[in-house]
């Protein structure tokens, strides 16, 4: 997140404890960060204890995460981390962080993930708005023969395979992808499968 004269708020606004961890410089922290890699596979808010990572609930990816993560914590000891999951596959967290010990981080938690989670979104979202320098894409359904084909090329399909299993040919599934592909704003059939996927227009389940 930046201002006006592109300087990133982590410099100044939302300062880190460490002064010498520029981490908004680092093209591999959100690889190394496994609070980031945590927000890509749980959509509410958590807490670090010292030690792995909880939420309100059980939460089985969480669970599996735990056991197999092997991630930098930057020297933080406890913290409370809200992910945001936006529209066409965009993805943004908050995280509360010390560097000291917090024995009640759990309490903490209780009595403060809900109204935490609700500022991340307010505050990612409105920035998101106000920062993006395109004109959104209007916001148009998708046919069925444009989900039919998106939910094909999710499961590795080509175009051939597609045009074979729907009975149609394989311009006709181009223009298919590439129709949706414009509704959602962006080029490409992995990025219009990724959209699809995000706004929740396909699945794991099979197409019929």
């Amino acid at each position: 997140m930046c201002g006006p004269d592109g300087k990133p708020y982590a410099g100044d606004v939302f300062k880190w404890f460490d002064p010498d961890l520029d981490y908004w410089n680092d093209r591999t922290f959100a690889l190394r960060s496994g609070f980031i890699q945590a927000a890509r596979i749980c959509s509410e808010p958590m807490y670090y204890d010292g030690t792995t990572l909880k939420s309100w609930r059980p939460i089985e990816a969480l669970e599996v995460f735990n056991q197999n993560a092997e991630y930098e914590t930057f020297g933080v000891k406890a913290a409370i981390v809200c992910p945001c999951h936006m529209p066409f596959g965009v993805l943004g967290v908050i995280v509360w962080a010390t560097n000291e010990d917090l024995p009640d981080i759990a309490d903490i938690f209780d009595q403060n993930a809900e109204r935490l989670h609700i500022l991340t979104l307010k505050l990612l979202s409105s920035y998101r708005d106000s920062a993006t320098v395109t004109t959104p894409t209007e916001t148009r359904d998708l046919t069925r023969r444009e989900i039919q084909c998106l939910r094909w090329a999710a499961l590795g399909k080509t175009d051939n395979e597609i045009g074979t299993i729907m009975g149609v040919s394989v311009p006709t599934v181009r223009f298919h992808l590439v129709n949706a592909g414009k509704k959602f704003g962006v080029h490409g059939r992995a990025q219009a499968v990724r959209v699809a996927t995000s706004l929740g227009y396909i699945g794991g389940r099979k197409s019929a």
